[in-house]
């Protein structure tokens, strides 16, 4: 990682506060070499303060100052956030992080040559366990890719994705946060149901899914095997399988990613 790199958020809501996070917390990347802007300036400073970045009071102080620009604003407010932007940013590496703002939008979006990555990051990020999803077709320098891949590795797994399928990554990778929160909440509901303290049950069931997922990440293991290898014949887990799967688990896991598609 390059840490003379001076990186700029425009706008600077969850998303943007989370990548900011885990840069610094996480990856040991100066404070001082990332600027935001943000609609409520007030806000802004609060929010900049207690991460250790800097506040700048417009998108254009935010250009002026970083080599690579992330665009965090609500991907409707992108096409005007841009517009006055287009000239400064003719030589800076911009990252989008807008939902559904694809490679081609932003080719009509930013003055041509302009170098851009459209990408779907998710909130893990904050504590250096994020996913990056990032679209395939872009217009990065082989040295820009790698320096963007080298600012962010640190803290998130980034993989590259085809731009069709950039939504389906954000419902497995940006909205599966919400999916597994549901799940891991109401796996503690099961075992405050039978007596356990809810703090107990939370811990152990938020260890569990990180360690089922840093599992798969080191072996590579078929979900399904790690899943034959804790069901013993008759066994307790066995019967919770039968049980999830009595009441459609499935189903409306896969019905989840289908209805955040559908948007």
């Amino acid at each position: 990682m390059d840490t003379s790199m001076n990186v700029g958020f425009i706008g600077f809501g969850n998303m943007a506060q989370a990548m900011a996070k885990g840069l610094v917390n996480c990856a040991s990347f100066p404070g001082h070499h990332i600027s935001a802007c943000a609609a409520h300036f007030d806000k802004l400073q609060q929010n900049a303060r207690a991460i250790g970045v800097l506040p700048c009071e417009s998108a254009q102080d935010v250009v002026a100052s970083s080599d690579l620009v992330v665009v965090a604003v609500k991907p409707y407010l992108v096409k005007d956030v841009l517009a006055p932007l287009r000239e400064q940013l003719a030589g800076k590496v911009v990252v989008s992080v807008a939902a559904g703002v694809l490679f081609e939008d932003l080719e009509g979006m930013l003055a041509p040559g302009t170098h851009h990555v459209s990408t779907i990051p998710n909130t893990p990020i904050a504590v250096g366990a994020g996913v990056i999803a990032y679209e395939e077709a872009h217009s990065l320098t082989d040295n820009e890719l790698a320096a963007f891949r080298a600012l962010f590795e640190p803290i998130a797994l980034l993989e590259p994705v085809p731009g069709h399928l950039l939504a389906v990554a954000s419902a497995v990778a940006g909205c599966g946060p919400a999916f597994a929160s549901l799940f891991m909440e109401s796996l503690a509901d099961g075992a405050v149901k039978n007596g356990m303290p809810r703090a107990t049950a939370y811990r152990l069931a938020a260890q569990m899914i990180r360690g089922t997922g840093a599992l798969y990440l080191e072996n590579g293991d078929h979900p399904g095997v790690m899943k034959d290898a804790v069901c013993s014949p008759g066994g307790t887990t066995i019967r919770g399988v039968a049980a999830l799967e009595a009441n459609g688990f499935r189903n409306a896991v896969i019905s989840a990613v289908d209805a955040t598609l559908a948007k």
